[in-house]
């Protein structure tokens, strides 16, 4: 378990349903936390999954939680069980799970290489797993290492967790949900980009996780949409895997349905065969033999080498002639060339023949700037492909204006990284890469940068203040700056998603390599134009304090529901309270309408020594009633939520240096109508308001 915090949507000790004492918190995500608690009855010890407060009204999210309730059925030990799905009171929707006691296998794999057989066991649970899912109709959609866990830490008890696919916005993360994609890029099938999702997709996964396992790291997607899709069109690089594990990736995984294993049931006949020695190690599909390089036609001369050759046989002189007849170089396989520029330049790896070896480093001098040892490339047998030098040659030009470069050729893949001065020259340079590689027959995987620059506060305020729709936008930068690589964090509200999805492709040139992290409230349009006209005003210490009638702890989420009778009050410091002349005016907007509730039509007191009551340090003014209570009349104004209420609403609370108007405000009008008179009065008179705040009602059905 982690250290609790204390923002937590649950805490130890506190009892669900009365049901369930949570005992401490096993992880955190962006739409929610993980727990581990205790039966009360049975002393079980379960795992309990809750979605955030603003998740846990969004239906779908809500129907990703009900999708894996609707595992409970599937009772098979490689699969985690389900219990039950629930809301607390506050909200929050969480769901029971079996406690699955274990690192997950993406822990496992970070820390060391496992074995062939234990691949093939942890493989072979997987597919059992998913024999028993897609039996029942239901498609994973995310396997990968971090849903497996190993139960006890052995892989005998591997078992395939989270069928609800979890969408997560914090830095690093990669799984997508929506409505064409769901799943994460690296292990995702083709087909899934579609937004197809078949039980064989699963099984691409499954390739792709057990590749993932052998190598010790998540296999490479792509950088752009464009590569990922072309990517997923080609078999996944399974260069230095031993048989039959390599045999069975590409099985897994092909990227045509029709050449992928025909279903789970079948996977595990096949990993039974394995895992008792009776299969033998399958020949590759497709493969081709490498070709050999090619003979060079002419040379008339080689007739008097071959009798000058057969002379020195003929005088004893064979076994000193046969290192001419039968030069032995070394077999290469695969054929991996590394190169560095920058500080320390660096040139390795095997070449056909002297004079491509002499080639390539004279054109790796040119580049780097400094000329490789004699011996830093040495000629070898088994080229991978006709023109292997020639391709190396002509890369090393093309790397013109990178900076601390680094070059690995593996056979046919190009891995090459480095850094540019300006986006515009990196994406010059990755022009040029593009270029070669597709000239070159070369798989290209590259992953350029701009140059180590600090993105500083004050580079992206413009830009956020153009976006502030809604009210100021503000960054989690450091006064230090972020470096190339950091994650940025951007919060506020903002009227719609296209709106945040506008600030987002805005934000993208100024944040180069950082990761983006939109942490933004999706409110109303009417309500949006209340909060920019009441922007920069100081808070000076008041707060509303929401409930609903009948319940006497404060509302923390401000979620209200049909049925449900809001109480809203006023606090508002003493001091400020006694300011002569202070007043206060409260008005609510709700689906494009602004309802005064102080002053209104029956109440006019708006003078702060006048109402409410001290509380404290506080002056307490309720101007939200319980219904009951604003029967009684005396100018209280109480709501019910009703069935065709829906959406966020605002309450506005504003301290003022005598009247807020010039004249009273109707008893309801449009928020624009609002907005604009507001906007007007502080112009007119920039220091009438004292001091003021807003919470939002977030009114569900």
């Amino acid at each position: 378990m982690i250290p609790a915090l204390p923002g937590d949507i649950f805490h130890e000790g506190q009892v669900l349903n009365n049901t369930w004492t949570v005992e401490g918190v096993l992880g955190r995500g962006g739409t929610g936390e993980v727990y581990r608690a205790k039966s009360l009855v049975t002393g079980r010890v379960v795992a309990i999954k809750a979605l955030s407060a603003g998740f846990s009204g969004d239906e779908g999210y809500l129907e990703l939680m009900r999708r894996e309730e609707a595992m409970r059925d599937i009772l098979h030990d490689a699969v985690v069980r389900y219990s039950d799905c629930s809301r607390t009171p506050e909200g929050h929707v969480f769901l029971v799970m079996d406690f699955i006691d274990g690192p997950a296998l993406s822990e496992v794999m970070a820390e060391r290489r496992l074995g062939m057989r234990d691949l093939l066991i942890v493989a072979h649970r997987v597919a059992e797993g998913l024999v028993a899912a897609h039996a029942r109709g239901v498609v994973h959609r995310d396997l990968s290492p971090d849903n497996v866990i190993l139960r006890d830490g052995r892989v005998e008890g591997a078992t395939v967790i989270d069928f609800g696919i979890a969408k997560d916005t914090a830095a690093g993360a990669h799984t997508v949900v929506g409505n064409q994609f769901a799943g994460k890029y690296e292990y995702a099938a083709p087909e899934q980009f579609d937004g197809k999702a078949e039980p064989a997709s699963d099984l691409y996964a499954l390739g792709a996780l057990l590749l993932a396992a052998a190598r010790g790291e998540v296999p490479f997607a792509g950088a752009t949409p464009g590569e990922m899709i072309r990517r997923k069109s080609e078999p996944l690089d399974v260069t230095g895997l031993p048989e039959p594990l390599a045999g069975l990736i590409l099985w897994l995984s092909a990227p045509r349905i029709a050449e992928r294993a025909p279903s789970a049931a079948a996977v595990v006949a096949r990993l039974d065969a394995l895992l008792k020695g009776a299969e033998a190690a399958p020949a590759r599909k497709g493969a081709a033999p490498r070709p050999q390089p090619a003979r060079k036609a002419g040379g008339g001369g080689r007739i008097w080498l071959i009798l000058l050759l057969l002379a020195v046989m003929l005088s004893g002189g064979f076994f000193a002639a046969r290192p001419l007849l039968f030069p032995a170089l070394p077999l290469v396989q695969p054929w991996r060339l590394e190169a560095a520029g920058g500080e320390a330049p660096h040139l390795s790896g095997p070449a056909p023949d002297a004079a491509s070896a002499a080639r390539i480093a004279a054109a790796f001098a040119e580049a780097a700037g400094a000329s490789p040892p004699q011996d830093a490339l040495a000629p070898a047998r088994g080229m991978p492909a006709p023109g292997w030098a020639e391709a190396v040659e002509r890369l090393f030009p093309a790397l013109q204006g990178l900076q601390g470069w680094t070059v690995l050729v593996t056979d046919m893949r190009a891995e090459i990284a480095g850094s540019a001065a300006t986006p515009a020259e990196r994406d010059a340079i990755a022009a040029r890469l593009a270029e070669w590689a597709q000239a070159s027959g070369m798989d290209l995987v590259p992953r350029l940068a701009t140059a180590p620059t600090l993105l500083m506060p004050a580079d992206l305020d413009a830009l956020l203040a153009r976006a502030a729709s809604c009210g100021p936008l503000t960054s989690d930068l450091s006064p230090g700056g972020a470096p190339p690589g950091a994650g940025v964090a951007i919060r506020g509200a903002l009227p719609d998603a296209a709106a945040a999805a506008a600030l987002a492709e805005a934000l993208r040139p100024a944040l180069g390599e950082r990761a983006l992290r939109l942490e933004i409230e999706t409110l109303s349009p009417s309500l949006c134009r209340i909060r920019a006209a009441a922007a920069d005003l100081p808070e000076g210490g008041i707060g509303i304090r929401l409930a609903e009638a009948g319940r006497p702890e404060p509302s923390l989420t401000g979620i209200y529901r049909p049925g449900d009778n809001p109480v809203a009050d006023v606090l508002v410091p003493a001091e400020l309270a006694a300011t002569p002349g202070a007043e206060l005016w409260v008005a609510v907007e709700e689906t494009g309408k602004v309802f005064n509730i102080l002053p209104n039509m029956t109440d006019q007191e708006t003078r702060l020594d006048r109402i409410g009551q001290p509380e404290g340090a506080l002056r307490r003014v309720r101007v939200l009633w319980p219904a009951e209570e604003a029967a009684l009349g005396q100018g209280r104004i109480a709501f019910r939520v009703n069935d065709r209420d829906f959406g966020k609403a605002g309450i506005f609370a504003f301290v003022t240096r005598g009247p807020l108007f010039d004249e009273r405000r109707p008893g309801d009008e449009s928020a624009a109508a609002f907005a604009e008179a507001l906007a007007a009065r502080r112009a007119a008179d920039p220091q009438l308001i004292l001091a003021a705040t807003q919470r939002v009602l977030d009114l569900r059905p």
